[in-house]
């Protein structure tokens, strides 16, 4: 009597749980269905035949799109692995000078634009640069008589790019090893393995979730590169979607260009799926204490200072005291109080991007954990896959379901109650938002899925037996232990959405402006000492929340010791 008491007692809280657990799915759906929406716009027009244009595509430059793509893909992928992951080993593990520093100045290249590292490059490396008229001053060579590397090429593209790019690895690999748990490592070291080995061998099997989806983003990334890869005459698939577009007009073609770069996205994120098989990852302690750290001496000390400073150098240093001369030399002449709005435009947009991306990746990651199947799985992916798509084409995605809605919208409150409202969703910050999230969403939600995936499912459900509702599991139990990668998942959107160009470009309201269209409005009049000043900016508005974001990252791991 007593058991079927208590079956009957539990009968309302399973049929509540479900309840609840439709909602969310119901939530998830949705969220998918609007952020896909503009990628599944651009991709009905893949089925549209035509072949005349792709016959001409394929007998002229479509080889060289998938050569390049894939040469640059695989240069970007080696370079941002072996720097991101390892930086991010040297100061979560080990001691040496200027450790601390370097936790937050490996941040830093992520807040330079990659078509500002470019320009700034060329500038100081071509021919009738400062370094190569020094080093002809100095032997006294002239043209012909020494050899330097190109640096509009493609190895010149894949160093510049993955000294942009690394930043992403970077930061959700430190968040990884913040987070491991330090009886796995005294485990590890209890069984004479060294910190290699415990390197190789449990730190990085623990962090792979993290470290693939770090990969995965400066992998989209590279794909989506424009600028950069532009300025040097690089024929890839994003170039070659441009061109398509906007240059012969064939909005077809370019869509199924872009759906075939969606395929290389899908591509990357299967190989690595298969290669980690059906292993998983979770946290299975909750006893955190300060992680123990390996005091470097002798030549390892300054090996890991080269190793961490050389980034931080080139990616970062260099290219600022660059653009700085350049800015005092011959900057924006409206630098001063006409470039507040500027500010103010680019720092609002990115901070209310950031914040949705944030919350959708959440919900998203959340719903798929509480309701798992093969249609919200997909569901998820095809809105992930945005970041991938190039940001001209997600606002061209856009206007066309908003322009409708505009016309529908317009035609109702003009003819019923005589307004003339305009363009409510196209006119307003609202398509601009919209877009940011849809390019967007794949950063934050590959981080906020990298930690989840963490969390044992046991916690989940230990905490509904103890009678948490779904939403307060997620804000007791998953939000504190996923604080650190919830953070670094907002500065990435932060950064990116400051740094945004070609959908700002198409979107942006009338007498709309931000750093980034001031930047390349100057570049593109060939002022590139007037577009240093804007291209400044952006970086140094981007080092703030860069040190303040790294800084609460160390301090959400358990058991974090400020006085440490």
């Amino acid at each position: 009597m007593a058991a079927s008491a208590h079956s009957l007692s539990l009968l309302p809280r399973l049929l509540l749980a479900s309840r609840r657990m439709g909602i969310w799915t119901v939530i998830m759906a949705v969220i998918a269905l609007l952020v896909a929406l503009p990628v599944l716009t651009v991709l009905v027009q893949v089925f549209v035949p035509a072949p005349d244009i792709w016959s001409h595509l394929a007998a002229t430059v479509l080889s060289r799109y998938l050569l390049n793509t894939a040469g640059l893909v695989l240069g970007v992928g080696v370079g941002v692995l072996v720097m991101g992951v390892g930086t991010a080993w040297l100061v979560v593990m080990c001691r040496f000078p200027g450790q601390r520093i370097f936790e937050w100045a490996l941040l830093l290249p992520l807040a330079v634009p990659t078509y500002v590292i470019a320009y700034a490059y060329t500038d100081f490396l071509q021919f009738a640069g400062p370094l190569q008229s020094f080093l002809r001053d100095m032997f006294g060579w002239g043209a012909g008589d020494y050899w330097f590397p190109p640096v509009r090429s493609l190895g010149g593209a894949i160093a510049l790019l993955s000294l942009v790019l690394y930043p992403y690895v970077y930061l959700l690999t430190r968040a990884a090893f913040l987070e491991q748990s330090v009886c796995v490592l005294e485990v590890g070291r209890t069984l004479g393995r060294g910190p290699w080995r415990l390197f190789s061998t449990i730190a990085i099997p623990l962090a792979r979730p993290a470290i693939a989806g770090g990969a995965a983003l400066a992998l989209m990334e590279t794909l989506n590169e424009f600028g950069a890869v532009q300025f040097f005459a690089l024929d890839t698939f994003t170039t070659g979607i441009y061109r398509t577009w906007f240059g012969l007009g064939e909005r077809t073609a370019a869509a199924q260009l872009a759906g075939v770069l969606l395929l290389f996205v899908l591509a990357l994120l299967l190989i690595e799926r298969a290669s980690r098989g059906k292993a998983q990852y979770f946290h299975t302690s909750s006893r955190y204490r300060e992680l123990p750290q390996y005091e470097l001496a002798g030549w390892r000390r300054w090996l890991a200072v080269a190793g961490c400073g050389l980034p931080v150098l080139l990616g970062f240093i260099l290219p600022a005291l660059l653009l700085l001369e350049m800015s005092i030399t011959n900057g924006d002449a409206q630098f001063g109080a006409s470039f507040l709005p500027y500010i103010f435009n680019s720092v609002s947009l990115a901070a209310v991007a950031a914040l949705g991306a944030v919350g959708l990746a959440v919900v998203l990651s959340y719903g798929v954990r509480l309701a798992p199947s093969p249609l919200t799985e997909a569901a998820v992916r095809v809105s992930a896959m945005g970041y991938a798509v190039p940001g001209a084409v997600i606002a061209v995605g856009i206007l066309i379901p908003l322009g409708w809605m505009d016309q529908r919208i317009y035609g109702v409150l003009n003819g019923e109650f005589g307004w003339d409202v305009g363009l409510v969703l196209t006119g307003s910050g609202f398509a601009l938002v919209y877009a940011y999230l849809v390019r967007f969403l794949a950063v934050s939600y590959n981080t906020v899925q990298a930690s989840m995936s963490k969390v044992t499912p046991t916690m989940d459900a230990a905490s509904r037996t103890l009678g948490k509702t779904a939403g307060g599991t997620l804000r007791r139990v998953h939000a504190p232990i996923m604080r650190g990668s919830l953070l670094g998942a907002g500065i990435l959107v932060f950064v990116d959405v400051m740094k945004e160009l070609p959908a700002t470009i198409i979107l942006r309201p009338f007498d709309f402006t931000t750093l980034a269209v001031r930047s390349y409005e100057l570049a593109s009049d060939e002022r590139l000492s007037q577009s240093s000043t804007a291209s400044l900016t952006i970086v140094v508005v981007g080092i703030i929340p860069v040190i303040l974001l790294s800084r609460a990252i160390r301090r959400s791991r358990p058991g974090y010791d400020e006085n440490g």
